[in-house]
């Protein structure tokens, strides 16, 4: 008898049939609500299997489950359990998706082939590495070959431009200034010395809003400098408004003290900007307003003088102010001669400039970037011939002459007969180097060397030399003077009205008279006066005039001699007594007398005694060119007759003498030439004399321009004379005469 077929989800449990309910495995999907029967339309639960219906009134047969895959949060197939007896689990609903028919009853599904495997989740598909790997290659390889073409762009194509542009912006170029080298005295102290000194310079660039932050930078620094540089606030300003410029000079030769002023004011302003504050003002410059941005920053967060530096240079000093300023000369503005023995040997002293470059970043050194130096090479030490201590004694007495005659200026040379060599060269007014704004520019040249005047009587030694060297008279010749001489239609006269005197020639020189001296001259032609003219003239030219001395002093005047054939009525006279066509400097005029006490023979005149290179190398100036100008017999009767100008009491030259030494030397009083050319206005007084005149050592000549308080060259500079000539002979050690002096005769009786 069959069973009957249960229902499937009855009470009664299928599977072993033990009649126990099984529970759950843990993970499986829990029974529907409803009992016994599943869920409509819903197939069985996945995961376990379809259970065939037992007959009736035999037990269920267990069927082993199928293992099927299970889409549940358990990402495991559970096998199917049974359930407990007289309840079936109720498989878990799920969702049906609209538009899709109902799920077949449980019996009505067909169960699965065996064969047909389940199927799995289709696995993520990655792309193609390789495919991936060309893609990234050509990327890189484009973006490579931007930075490769740029690249060779920056450092082949462009590099030499950009360097530059770089250097220009980044490297300070510095000209290192050569030391200047000295002048010194015959003794080797400095006459003009170079001291250390600061140039003040600025960076334009350093100074535009963008680099400071505030938009007048030039203006507060051009206020701070001023007072301290002595330049004034509105050409500083305007030479910092020049951004282009990456170097000026805003004023130069310094003091330390100057220097360090700007230093400290410069780290004081630098310390203060570099606050906290500050630096949060700087920060916001340039950012939009909406973000807190300013425009510039407040003036105590601003350094204006951070572009501002200082160069080492030099100055120019004068340790013995204007002693033989007139000869040593001075340096301008930018350290370069501008006048005297600084000018003539401005390439010697001044040496060669060299050069520095150095990498610079917010005014600061950089000292890890590298730079250039090319050092700069000292200029030489120029020697002079000049004794200091007798340098001092002729300025001091030519200075105070000049004042007690009222004169325009003065003059006094002193000359070695032997060497040539220019011992002394004196001019008044002079001026100090270390100040110029207090001269005047006349005051600043070297009158000495620069004026070409009217000799006067001093020119009646060349006369004489020229009558004596020629044969046509001696030292006793008879000469009559008459009061007047009358030629070509002009009278000439004396110095003193007078009767007809009857001198010795001689006596023509110790009276210094001039119609005597046209007499003598006269006997040179045999009565042709332009033969006798000529023979004068070639001897003027042996003796120096009208050509240059051989110094090559900036502004020197070589003078002037009319050619005789050019010479016009009185000219042909008056040229013998030094008046006229005949124009000499100071240095010609004692060249004249120096050659008549060496023995007639002219050594050229030298002021320069020897160059020490940078190399500490001397070199010595070559002796000064000698020339006969008249024989030394000649020469010896001129000093003879010279001493009687001194000695004699008719003689003009008596303020000169020199008590134990002999002393020969001519006095000179000439008409000067107006300064328009025409005419004369005022005189030109005059000595010139050696000593001892038994060995001739010196020669002094003293010149007065223009004298008011008196004329006559025996008065006034016969003085002068006398204190230089005195203090030379005793500061050279120079013994006294050890004869007298021969005091020739003067005048003879008719």
């Amino acid at each position: 008898m069959t069973t009957p077929r249960q229902p499937s989800g009855s009470g009664s449990g299928s599977g072993s049939g033990s009649g126990r309910r099984q529970p759950p495995r843990a993970g499986a999907a829990r029974p529907a609500a409803g009992r016994g029967q599943p869920a409509k339309g819903q197939s069985a639960a996945r995961g376990q299997a379809a259970k065939p219906q037992a007959p009736k009134g035999q037990p269920a047969k267990p069927q082993p489950a199928k293992a099927q895959p299970v889409r549940s949060q358990s990402a495991k197939a559970q096998p199917a359990k049974s359930a407990a007896v007289g309840r079936t689990p109720r498989a878990p609903q799920q969702r049906r998706p609209e538009g899709r028919p109902p799920a077949r009853s449980q019996a009505a599904v067909r169960p699965r082939p065996k064969s047909r495997l389940p199927q799995r989740p289709r696995p993520l598909k990655l792309a193609e590495p390789k495919r991936r790997l060309r893609v990234i290659t050509v990327a890189l390889s484009l973006v490579f070959s931007v930075f490769a073409g740029r690249l060779v762009q920056l450092q082949l194509v462009d590099a030499d431009a950009l360097a530059a542009d770089a250097n220009t912006n980044r490297y300070q170029n510095i000209p290192i200034t050569a030391e200047r080298g000295s002048i010194m005295s015959s003794d080797g102290v400095a006459l003009a010395a170079t001291v250390d000194a600061y140039d003040i310079t600025a960076d334009p660039a350093m100074f535009t809003p963008a680099a400071t932050g505030i938009p007048d930078a030039p203006e507060q620094a051009a206020a701070l400098l001023s007072p301290i540089i002595g330049v004034a606030k509105d050409r500083i300003a305007a030479d910092l408004h020049t951004p282009r410029t990456r170097y000026k000079r805003l004023a130069s030769q310094q003091t330390p003290a100057a220097k360090n002023q700007i230093s400290d004011l410069k780290s004081s302003l630098e310390k203060q900007a570099g606050s906290r504050a500050c630096q949060a003002q700087k920060k916001l410059l340039g950012k939009p307003a909406d973000q807190g941005g300013r425009t510039r920053v407040d003036n105590e967060c601003a350094n204006p003088l951070a572009g501002v530096f200082n160069r080492e240079t030099q100055k120019r000093i004068y340790p013995a102010d204007g002693l033989a300023a007139n000869l040593v000369g001075f340096v301008n503005g930018e350290g370069e001669g501008a006048g005297g023995l600084e000018l003539q040997y401005q390439k010697q002293l001044a040496g060669k400039d060299g050069h520095s470059s150095y990498a610079q970043a917010g005014g600061r050194l950089v000292p890890t970037a590298g730079g250039s130096m090319d050092p700069a090479v000292p200029g030489s030490d120029v020697k002079l011939t000049i004794n200091r201590d007798v340098q001092w004694a002729a300025q001091r007495a030519i200075t105070d002459q000049v004042a007690n005659s009222g004169a325009e200026k003065g003059y006094v040379v002193v000359q070695d007969v032997k060497t040539g060599q220019v011992i002394a060269m004196a001019s008044a007014p002079g001026f100090n180097p270390n100040d110029l704004s207090l001269s005047k520019q006349s005051q600043m040249g070297n009158p000495a060397l620069v004026d070409a005047y009217e000799p006067g009587s001093t020119a009646k030694l060349m006369s004489l030399a020229a009558v004596l060297d020629s044969g046509k008279a001696n030292w006793d010749t008879r000469v009559t003077v008459p009061n007047r001489l009358v030629r070509a239609g002009q009278q000439f006269k004396d110095d003193v009205e007078h009767g007809d005197w009857y001198l010795t020639l001689a006596g023509v020189l110790a009276k210094s008279s001039n119609i005597g001296t046209i007499e003598a001259v006269e006997t040179l032609g045999d009565g042709d006066q332009l033969k006798a003219n000529q023979i004068l003239d070639g001897y003027m030219r042996k003796f120096g005039v009208a050509r240059p001395t051989g110094l090559n002093f900036p502004g020197e005047t070589p003078g002037m001699l009319k050619k005789p054939e050019d010479l016009v009525a009185s000219e042909k006279y008056n040229i013998s007594f030094g008046q006229g066509p005949l124009q000499m400097n100071a240095l010609q005029a004692t060249s004249v007398y120096s050659t008549i006490a060496n023995g007639g023979v002219r050594v050229a005149p030298s002021i320069v005694q020897g160059i020490t290179g940078p190399d500490g190398k001397y070199t010595a100036t070559p002796p000064g060119e000698q020339t006969r100008v008249v024989s030394e017999e000649t020469a010896k009767t001129l000093t003879s007759m010279l001493e009687s100008v001194v000695d004699d009491e008719q003689g003009t030259g008596g303020k000169a003498a020199i008590p134990g030494y002999r002393v020969a030397g001519k006095t000179g009083t000439a008409n000067r030439g107006a300064a328009d050319g025409k005419g004369y206005d005022g005189y030109t007084a005059s000595f010139i004399g050696f000593a001892p005149a038994d060995a001739p050592r010196y020669t002094v000549s003293c010149t007065l321009q223009g004298p008011v308080n008196g004329h006559f060259g025996g008065q006034l500079c016969g003085p002068v004379f006398k204190q230089v000539m005195e203090f030379t002979l005793k500061t050279m050690q120079v013994p006294p005469s050890g004869s007298q002096a021969p005091n020739l005769p003067v005048e003879w009786k008719p």
